[in-house]
């Protein structure tokens, strides 16, 4: 293990060594002493100039300076002062000191900064003491490589602001902490933004470092899950500075202009980048400002960017919502500003950034004091900005309660006793506190703390607000919270490929294309969709719904059947109630004149029972009425079969007796004498009905069936065996036809007595009427098929009427 030390060490200071002798320079920084150094990496320049590198190695010099990545810097300097006079550290006498260096915004000159922390930690020869622990960096390419460094000796690193979900990877960059959230929660925020507004057709602007990278596949990960589709991804340069930046910028603004359909845009780029970007779209729109409007979902890494925000007018690129950190009281840290900047220039020898930063401001304003102080303050205050500022006090307090729970027990004040891997278990073991708040860092080594949700907002012309906070997001349940603003002045804003399928539509995608991208088409006959942008029809309950082409909703089939309600059903049900009407009264009036020769001579008992069989043959014509049931299908065909048999029957027997009274053959008198029984001709003729309709109900009954036609369902009396109900009205007719024979025979009777007559009136019209009914019958279907035979038995009921009255006297009277 110590060879492994002093071969990484001697590496080390091979490396610083090339590096000095080669440039002949030594890094800025600022410092301050303690008994434990903690380094700093904050990118204060924007980039390096890379226009004059040569093949010898030297230090690039830094450009652009930023003065609110300064402000980062001072919130890391104050930190360490408030914790230095606070408990826990006065409990145990120790404070922390800093070296704090400029990474330009270049991985390459943050490794070199790494060499100087790495060298001090391998010997302190030179007075120069070990770091032991590391604050930065702020762009997760250059923390990913600052990891790979620190990890050789356990140094622990906590960023504020870099998301990479790569560096959660503990087996790779097990040093590596943050205070704030990796990009995996923020692609799943914007992913469930988007999704919430209905933005499923989005375009991607990233840049093709680790951080770009990652958060892409991360967000396009997230999107799909939420049925969202990437319609393009623009990749821009890591660097600000690369040649190929204007190229990329004109092909990422040409083909949003192209993509008119395209109304959100995620960005994971640089603030450089979007101006950039913005300024071209400017230029390609001219007049036509409308042409570049979009709402722009920002990633941390620009949302709050005051390099874009006093570039833009922003009614001119549209909305901007952006994702920031979890932050806290500014306060304190703003009266640290007041103090320094009350203190000129003079106080800060030991801060070659701060003085860099006066020196930009003297060089615009003058050499007077008075303006330079007010000029600082302005810049210094308008840059403070709560998000970064917190995580860099978090982290700060983080070391410094680690390193006091270390010191409680040990002995802190000789030179190496503490090492960076002890520090290291402590933060990754101990919660730690940060203005009565408890926090702790996860086995990822993460501080998950949630976003706040911003969109910008003009304030005044040529000032934008870019704090304006409207909700929270929650890592915990993946939700938001509003925060008394809001964004509904984007729910108008329509970002799809295609238009919603309306209810009564499904999306159908074409083989090849993104799923967000199809036509709508109108649900088929009997399937439906009762939301928009289904993929697919539901089916409708074929046994008792339907629906037309495009139907939002299933329709219930009406029940169709013979209906009491039906004007035709209302005008039989009168005729056989009428029937039944006349017959009681006929029957009443020979009941009361039962004594009398007349009614004796009608047929006496015979008469009465005919007129019974009659009032049930009415009776069995209205259960052909209403809706069908099992116990009605069968009564009624067999009600009526028995019932007009026996009437038949009765006429039968008053046909053989006309016969017997007027035969003038004595022989054939004699025989029909003996033969005349009216009792048992009766009962055997309807035994043998009664027969035939017992085996139709045993072996194959009527029932009640439903017919599923497409938008109604028709329930009928299925009659079984149709052969049974043919043997039924077949040997009907037989009795029939032979009262008609016998009758016929009959009709040269004397005058007075015509019943004859009227028996073979009533046997012919039953005979025409049930033989039209059999070819109607047959070719009939629907609601009216129950009407058709109710209508031939109120026929025949109605013709076999005669046969109950007197029509003459008696032979002999």
């Amino acid at each position: 293990m110590a060879r492994h030390a002093l071969l990484t060490c001697l590496h080390i200071s091979l490396f610083l060594f090339m590096r000095v002798s080669a440039d002949g320079t030594q890094v800025e920084s600022a410092t301050a002493p303690g008994d434990f150094i903690i380094g700093g990496i904050f990118p204060l320049h924007e980039d390096v100039d890379r226009q004059n590198v040569t093949f010898e190695p030297h230090l690039l010099p830094c450009i652009r300076f930023k003065e609110r990545r300064l402000v980062k810097l001072l919130g890391m300097i104050n930190a360490i002062e408030t914790v230095n006079r606070s408990p826990p550290l006065t409990d145990v006498n120790i404070t922390l000191g800093y070296r704090i260096l400029d990474s330009c915004s270049d991985v390459d000159t943050a490794v070199r900064a790494m060499a100087d922390f790495m060298q001090s930690n391998c010997s302190s020869s030179a007075g120069v003491q070990p770091v032991t622990a590391v604050i930065g960096a702020s762009h997760s390419e250059t923390s990913i490589a600052m990891a790979r460094q620190l990890t050789l000796k356990m140094i622990p690193q906590i960023s504020y602001s870099s998301t990479a979900v790569i560096l959660s990877d503990k087996n790779r960059y097990p040093a590596f902490m943050r205070t704030v959230p990796n990009d995996e929660h923020q692609t799943a925020a914007m992913a469930s933004l988007l999704s919430d507004f209905g933005w499923n057709w989005v375009g991607i602007v990233t840049t093709d470092g680790n951080y770009g990278q990652s958060a892409l596949d991360h967000f396009v990960s997230q999107a799909s899950l939420k049925g969202i589709c990437v319609a393009f991804k623009s990749v821009l340069p890591q660097s600000v500075t690369s040649q190929r930046i204007p190229t990329v910028i004109r092909h990422t603004a040409e083909t949003i202009l192209k993509n008119p359909k395209v109304q959100v845009i995620v960005s994971f780029a640089k603030p450089a980048h979007m101006t950039d970007l913005f300024l071209e779209l400017h230029r390609r729109a001219g007049q036509r400002m409308e042409l570049m409007k979009r709402v722009w979902v920002a990633s941390d890494s620009w949302s709050t960017s005051d390099a874009l925000k006093d570039n833009l007018a922003l009614s001119d690129i549209g909305h901007v919502v952006g994702f920031t950190f979890k932050s806290d009281d500014l306060s304190s840290f703003n009266e640290y500003l007041s103090r320094l900047v009350a203190a000129g220039p003079k106080s800060v020898k030991n801060n070659p950034f701060v003085q860099e930063f006066y020196m930009s401001l003297n060089s615009s304003k003058g050499s007077r004091d008075s303006e330079l102080m007010a000029e600082a303050a302005a810049k210094l205050k308008e840059h403070a900005y709560a998000d970064t500022i917190f995580g860099v006090e978090t982290a700060v307090s983080a070391i410094a309660q680690a390193v006091a729970s270390i010191c409680r027990n040990s002995d802190c004040k000789t030179p190496g006793a503490v090492k960076p891997w002890q520090v290291l278990k402590a933060l990754r073991m101990k919660e730690f506190q940060l203005r009565g708040k408890t926090y702790k860092f996860d086995s990822k080594g993460d501080i998950d703390l949630g976003y706040n949700v911003i969109k910008w907002r003009s304030v005044r012309k040529g000032y934008i607000e870019v704090h304006n906070v409207v909700s929270e997001y929650h890592l915990h349940n993946n939700s938001f919270t509003n925060t008394g603003q809001h964004l509904y002045n984007l729910t108008h804003i329509v970002s799809k490929c295609s238009n919603s399928c309306m209810p009564g539509e499904f999306k159908k995608t074409a083989e090849g294309q993104h799923t967000c991208c199809y036509e709508c088409i109108n649900c088929t006959e009997n399937y439906y969709s009762n939301d928009t942008d289904m993929d697919q029809c539901l089916s409708c309950d074929v046994h008792t719904e339907w629906s037309h082409q495009g139907s939002s909703s299933c329709n219930r089939k009406a029940l169709l059947f013979f209906s009491w309600h039906d004007g035709f059903a209302i005008v039989l049900v009168a005729f056989s109630v009428l029937g039944i009407v006349l017959t009681l009264l006929v029957s009443a009036l020979f009941l009361h004149q039962r004594e009398t020769p007349v009614v004796k001579a009608s047929g006496g008992p015979l008469s009465q029972v005919i007129l019974f069989s009659l009032v049930i043959s009415y009776i069995s014509a209205m259960m052909f009425v209403g809706q069908p049931n099992s116990y009605q299908c069968k009564v009624r065909q067999v009600l009526f079969g028995i019932s007009f048999t026996l009437c038949v029957s009765c006429i039968l027997v008053k046909t053989l007796q006309i016969l017997l009274a007027f035969q003038l053959n004595p022989e054939l008198q004699l025989v029909l004498r003996r033969l005349y029984q009216p009792y048992v001709i009766v009962s055997i003729c309807v035994s043998l009905q009664v027969a035939t309709c017992i085996a139709w109900l045993v072996l194959k009954s009527p029932s009640n069936l439903t017919i599923r036609l497409p938008t109604t369902l028709l329930e009928y009396c299925h009659e079984g065996s149709y052969l049974a109900f043919g043997v039924m009205l077949g040997y009907i007719a037989v009795l029939a036809l032979v009262c008609f024979i016998c009758a016929f025979k009959g009709r040269k009777l004397p005058q007075h007595y015509n019943e004859a007559k009227f028996i073979t009136f009533s046997m012919l019209l039953y005979l025409i009427s049930w033989m039209l009914f059999v070819p109607v019958y047959v070719t009939t279907s629907g609601v009216y098929l129950p009407a058709v035979e109710m209508v031939v038995i109120l026929i025949s009921n109605y013709g076999d009427h005669p046969q109950t009255q007197t029509h003459g006297n008696p032979p002999g009277s």
